[in-house]
Parts: C-alpha cells; structure tokens; sequence
C-alpha cells in the first residue's frame, strides 16, 4: 500500500473512533504501521484498540490526538515486544507448535435465535443418550445454515422487489414446500429414510426427492452457478432447487454444497470465540506470532502415513529417511508418524500386541540413534484406522500407553494423539486425518461427480469435505462418530492447511486458499511429504 493510501486509511480509522489526528501524530502512526510489513491493518487496529483501552492511564483525554499521545502509546506497545523478545518462553501459548487433541477442542453451538455461538459448558460423556445424537445434525446444519445466510447468492432481498418471489435463491424451510408449485430453494441434509427413497431434512419438515433428473453445481463469482467437483452422498449437506409435484416429492433440477466462505469473514462471525482449540490469542499475541512465523523459513514438517512396524522393508527405507535428514544442515522441526503402525488389522483376532510394543520400543531406538533429531526435532504419532483401540469410531483415542511405554523411554519429546488432531503452528491452524476416506466416499456417492472441472477423485474428496465443513461426512453406519464428540471433525473457520493421509495415491491440491494433500502409504509406495507450514509448499517425496 503507497505511503498516501496508507495515510487516507489511518485518517479514515480513527475518524470512525471518534479521533481527530493533528499532522505530527499522523506522521508518527504512519512511521509506526510501516514496521509490520503486509500486516499494516493489524498493527494499526492494535494501535486503536491499545489507544481506546489505555487512553485514562496514558493521559490522553482529548478525542484530538497529538504527536505526544501517540508516542505514549507506541511505546507501551514497543516495550512489550521488546519483553517478549527478550523472554519469548514466558508465555507458554506463544511456542511455535501447539498440539490440539480432539477430546480437548472446546465444544460451540451456534443460536439461531441470537444468532451467535455459546460454549458448551460441563463434562461430556463418551456414551451419549439420544438426544446428542439429533444434537449431531442439527449442529451440523446450523453450522452451515449461518454460513450461507452471509453468501449474497442466498441473502434475503432488502427490498419486496421481483427477486423476493419464485425463482428467488432464498433458502426456504421444507415444510413451507406444501401446496406450492414454483420453483423453490432449500437446505437440507440427504437421508435414507425408506430403503431406496432419499430425503431432504432440514429444522422444520423432511421432503422425499427425486435426485434423477438433478445436476451437481456450485456458485462462483463469474457465473450464477456452474458444475461443482465434490461427491453428493448420504448425510451431505446440500442446497437444491426444484419443484413439488402433485404426488408430494420435491424434483430436484440443480443440487450442490453450500458455498464457502472466507476464513476472515467466518473469523468475525465468531466474534473472539476460539473453535479450533489451542486458546484464543489476543491481538497483540496474533500480531507477534504472525512476524516470527514469517522468519520461521527454515521450519519443516515430515509427514509419514502407513508405517508398519512389523514390515522389515519399510523400516529399513525408515531408517534411511532418518539418515538424510539427520545430515541435513537444519533438521525438520516435526516428524508426523500415522498409522496404520501393523500391516495386519489389531482386532479381535490380532495376538501380536506384545510384539507390536517391542516393536515401537526398536522405533524409539532408531530414532535415539541420530542424536540430532532426537534432540532438535519433536515427534507426532496418530493413530490409524485399523490400529489398536476401544473402538472404530471417530475421534480415535491415541495410541494406547502399554504399546508405546518403550518407544516414550528413549523419545521424551514424543507426542501421541487422538486420530484426528490439530496443530498450531505461530497462527497457522493444521489439521491432521487418517482414513481411507477416499474409498469410502466414491462407494457412497448418490450423482456421479462431474469431469467439467476435473476428474480426480482427490480433488473431489477437498470440495466435499471443505465445503461441508466436516471431515468425514459419511452416515454413521458407514463411518460411526462419538455423538458428543462430532464437533472434533469440524472444520469451521477453514484451516490453512488439511492433511488427509490415505492408502490412496500421493497428491496435493489447493483449492480456495486451503492447503491439502495425502502423504501416500510410506510402507506400499515408500512416498512422504515434506511440509514448510511458513509458506505451505508441500513436496512431494519418495525414496
């Protein structure tokens, strides 16, 4: 931004508060801003609420701001960076990475009648009655439901003009589908109902549909809609228009997801609440951890998926991966290990648990062997589908301790979550997932995805899952998910970057500024990523 637009902008900002700036002040914000390079506004926002908070106790008590007040001000601001530079370890929630379990994300539901969001507050329970399970879905919807309300393809009209009647794209309930016979929107989640008759759900009333005639679209800036990618199953959420018919099923014509939306826009929407997990960060918190995460160009994560333990082959190509990087000039800050950890499924009829726990205790010592890693990078383990467990549900709880008592001897600075799993990273907010989700969505899809925008199946995969805000929307008889704990598999606001290990094959994709990409199955193609979060480059590797 020119030196001129900047100072019409800083003018503009303190008007609105209420502040008049005499010529000197002016000069000594605009000098101020200038140190934060592509994070002007924020600084500047810093420096008005710091202003706004601090006004009595700096001895600003006229609304006409002088070169005097200001300083005052930036120099409360300057001495506590200059604090948090000296002792940046003084506050524990300003480390680099912060490691996010999903039984410890903080549950929020969203009031569609004070349109906001409130905490859950109270225990929850892992066996929940019935009612967490109906709380399941509407909370999905709901999520959604405010989501597309803010999308000006969906906003109501200001005004009773022409738009507001049929052929209008305002989402109606279904139960106001009865006795009309234009052409109607609605949103609501596909269900089976009846064995072969899907239905339409929404708060209000379910609507048998007629999906044969319907083609798949979404909403973009050029054109009122077009073709989408993603896979329409059982359990998405859609947004659909048609028309009832006299025998009282609606015919759906076009049919897609809810459109997305911006993470800063859906951030404002929250008003402060942290829904990722990690706690909220203050202003000045945010601005700090957003200049060290610019520096931090060296910072590297290893993503491994598929590493079995008990496969002497994939341990030899492990321990040459552990090699290259130990010569490296900087190692990787982060090692990502996620399962599955055995080539065989540890279920009912594995009787190898003891073994396995000897197994991971030979893990700890190949990576005790290469002192530098051991010392300078940490070390992430997550479990897969098919590894030990009290059950198949999603969230999965970590890796049990009596398999990994060895391994945590030798690597203290390991780390064992639940499957999935969140990082922070400075702001960067990661998602980490490991399922063969790929599989089972093609299996459950209703429309066969469109090949106008592409025709790989990952990419479909990203839309369907960022689109819905949920990484695994399947039903729950195909994929079952712990009730109270749904609100774990969100992904509101948008990450920046989502990891979905896969047995599939080795891709990455970016698709509306958010970073995915399937690390391959390390132990069946010998394929890894690695990960710089501060510029979200994934390389593709294999040995």
């Amino acid at each position: 931004m020119s030196s001129a637009s900047m100072r019409k902008l800083i003018q503009k900002k303190f008007k609105i508060r209420g502040y008049a700036l005499k010529v000197d002040a002016l000069d000594e914000i605009l000098s101020f801003v200038n140190r934060f390079k592509d994070a002007e506004e924020e600084a500047l926002k810093l420096l008005l609420d710091d202003l706004q908070s601090k006004s009595q106790k700096l001895g600003v008590k006229s609304s006409i701001i002088d070169k005097d007040s200001v300083s005052r001000v930036i120099s409360s601001l300057v001495e506590a960076d200059e604090a948090f530079e000296e002792n940046p370890s003084s506050v524990s929630s300003k480390s680099a990475l912060r490691f996010i379990d999903a039984f410890d994300i903080p549950k929020f539901r969203y009031d569609p009648i004070r349109k906001q969001f409130h905490q859950h507050v109270g225990r929850l329970p892992i066996h929940g009655d019935a009612s967490a399970k109906a709380a399941l879905y509407k909370d999905r919807f709901l999520l959604l439901f405010q989501r597309i309300h803010r999308d000006q393809h969906f906003s109501k009209p200001a005004f009773d003009s022409d738009i507001s009647h049929c052929g209008s794209c305002e989402i109606a309930p279904i139960q106001s589908l009865v006795g009309q016979t234009c052409t109607k929107w609605v949103m609501g989640l596909i269900s089976q109902l009846e064995d072969g008759h899907f239905y339409l759900e929404d708060l209000t009333a379910s609507v048998e549909i007629d999906l044969s005639k319907a083609i798949s679209f979404h909403f973009s800036l050029t054109t009122k809609y077009k073709i989408t990618t993603g896979f329409l199953s059982e359990n998405t959420i859609v947004v659909a228009e048609g028309e009832m018919l006299y025998d009282g099923i609606f015919q759906v014509r076009t049919c897609g997801f809810p459109p997305l939306e911006d993470r800063e826009k859906s951030l404002k929407a929250l008003a402060g609440h942290d829904l990722f997990g990690g706690g909220a960060l203050t202003k000045e918190e945010t601005l700090r951890l957003a200049d060290l995460e610019k520096r931090a160009v060296n910072d590297m994560f290893v993503v491994l998926s598929d590493v079995w333990l008990d496969d002497e082959e994939a341990m030899r190509n492990l321990e040459t991966v552990l090699d290259g990087f130990e010569s490296q000039e900087v190692v990787p800050s982060l090692f990502v290990f996620m399962g599955n950890f055995s080539s065989h499924p540890c279920d009912l009829s594995f009787h190898s648990i003891t073994t396995l726990r000897g197994q991971f205790g030979k893990l700890g010592n190949m990576i005790g062997a290469h002192s530098r890693l051991k010392d300078q990078s940490q070390f992430l383990f997550i479990p897969g589908p098919d590894d030990a467990g009290p059950s198949t549900a999603l969230p999965r709880c970590p890796l049990p301790k009596y398999l990994t008592e060895e391994l945590r001897k030798q690597i203290p600075n390991a780390k064992f979550l639940s499957n999935p799993c969140r990082i922070k990273f400075y702001t960067q907010e990661i998602v980490f997932f490991r399922h063969d989700l790929l599989y089972r969505m093609r299996r459950s899809c209703l429309i066969p995805p469109s090949t106008e925008e592409t025709d790989d199946p990952f990419e479909h995969l990203v839309a369907t899952i960022t689109h819905q805000s949920h990484l695994c929307p399947l039903p729950l008889i195909i994929q079952p998910v712990i009730w109270n704990y749904d609100h774990s598999l969100h992904l509101y606001p948008s990450p920046h970057t989502i990891v979905l290990a896969d047995k599939s094959e080795q891709k990455a994709f970016k698709y509306t500024g958010i970073t995915c990409f399937n690390p391959g199955s390390f132990s069946n193609d010998n394929t890894f990523v690695a990960y710089r979060p501060c510029t979200q480059e994934v390389e593709l590797s294999a040995l």
